[in-house]
């Protein structure tokens, strides 16, 4: 039986360099950098302090009832943000005869900020109203209850992105979280396209969030030695690739993308922006803190990628191309991860390796967690629709080990037809997808 071919009809994504999908875009393909001093919180006592923090955001903007949200945490306001705008450049908000009941939503989504610092503040204010006297037990259990429990920490929780997005935008299929580390939103957009592709929805909106600068998430990531700890300039301390690389950059943020049959793409006159072709999926089955050495894991899912997509790795196009023409790389510029997948790139693509541009917008917008593969996704939709390859910045220094085309420190303009995304989580989890441009039914 064929599958049923999924497009893409609407993108958005709030980041570190911005939100709305041509704004970032232009700083990304300038080069320019959404990291500096952490300012959620006093971290001149951490060994990282600097971080890739969302700035200037309102998430009431985007929304029909701001009230509705008004508890909403930090990974759900970006996450409403981004849907929202996926959602208006969709034209589904326009669509009269949508059936909402065949619209889902797959999110690889974080678990929002703890809440100990709101209740730390809640009792605090509590205790200096009654004048450093003790506060009644029972008063403070209840206002406890109905503020802290019933807000703050219910609203932590991975799944709230997506049950504030069904709310804000009417939808009642499918309802899909995940939290498989940084490979979740791409395991989500996967995942979603099989739940079009088999018939149980005709939309789904997919996509990550997350946010994981708090002083737990900084020290967690510390003390697994995965941050740069560099004292100098904090915008050149993200370096996928360089032999000088130190660790990842922290960041925060949600992409969201709207995928839909074509069938139902073409009966309401959408405009399509890509085809998405291809998912895979592996797990390294190594160590919890370690990627497979061989980079098999990544291989693995690479080539299931392309299996599913229909596309053979060391096939050249009747132009004399290889048969993807950009990649965005996990590059989280970590000594391991780099080099690794820099490895297992070369053992899917062999000779042809060298001729494809690989890059990671990690190096200016850090790490998004959760939420890094569908924000990198949308910039394979951006590279084809626009003919720019965002560049590697702090490319300095070739490492031996890193023998690819980086697109270093400068983008790029290059004829993209189908592009490739990696997304590896912590633990061995692996996911990628394969884009393409829309040729026509």
């Amino acid at each position: 039986m064929s599958k049923r071919r999924v497009v893409i009809t609407g993108m958005g994504w709030v980041t570190p360099l911005g939100h709305g999908i041509d704004a970032v875009w232009e700083r990304l393909v300038k080069g320019e950098s959404g990291v500096d001093r952490i300012t959620r919180f006093d971290a001149e006592t951490f060994p990282t302090t600097f971080a890739a923090e969302v700035r200037d955001y309102d998430y009431r903007q985007f929304l029909r009832d701001p009230k509705l949200h008004e508890h909403a945490r930090l990974n759900t306001q970006y996450a409403l943000g981004a849907a929202v705008q996926a959602w208006r450049q969709s034209g589904l908000d326009r669509f009269a005869n949508l059936n909402r009941r065949r619209v889902g939503i797959y999110l690889g989504a974080g678990e929002g900020p703890p809440a100990f610092e709101s209740s730390v503040k809640s009792n605090l204010a509590g205790w200096e109203a009654s004048g450093g006297q003790s506060v009644d037990a029972k008063a403070w259990i209840a206002a406890a209850r109905e503020h802290i429990v019933m807000h703050e920490e219910v609203e932590q929780e991975a799944n709230m992105p997506l049950l504030h997005i069904s709310q804000e935008l009417g939808v009642r299929g499918p309802a899909y979280n995940c939290l498989t580390a940084c490979a979740a939103s791409t395991q989500a957009v996967g995942e979603g396209m099989e739940i079009i592709r088999r018939g149980d929805a005709d939309v789904m909106v997919a996509g990550g969030a997350h946010t994981m600068l708090h002083p737990l998430g900084v020290t967690g990531f510390n003390r697994l030695t995965a941050l740069s700890t560099r004292r100098d300039s904090p915008q050149s301390a993200s370096r996928p690739f360089d032999l000088s690389r130190d660790g990842f950059v922290m960041g925060e943020g949600s992409g969201m993308i709207i995928i839909e049959t074509l069938e139902h793409a073409l009966a309401r006159g959408a405009t399509i922006l890509a085809e998405l072709i291809g998912f895979g999926s592996s797990a390294d089955a190594f160590r919890i803190t370690d990627i497979q050495p061989e980079g098999l894991g990544a291989r693995a899912a690479m080539l299931e990628a392309l299996n599913d997509a229909g596309i053979d790795p060391h096939e050249r196009l009747p132009d004399g191309r290889p048969p993807i023409h950009y990649i965005s790389a996990h590059g989280t510029g970590t000594q391991e991860n780099d080099s690794i997948e820099t490895r297992a790139v070369k053992g899917v693509f062999g000779d042809l390796a060298p001729e494809i541009p690989v890059s990671s917008i990690k190096s200016m917008m850090g790490h998004l967690i959760a939420a890094a593969g569908a924000v990198e996704l949308i910039t394979c939709i951006q590279a084809i629709r626009t003919g720019w390859l965002p560049p590697t910045m702090n490319l300095k220094t070739p490492d031996p080990a890193c023998d690819l085309d980086y697109v270093a420190n400068r983008s790029r303009r290059a004829a993209v037809d189908v592009a490739l995304s990696n997304s590896f989580g912590f633990g061995g989890q692996n996911d990628t997808l394969v884009v393409k441009r829309f040729a026509g039914a």
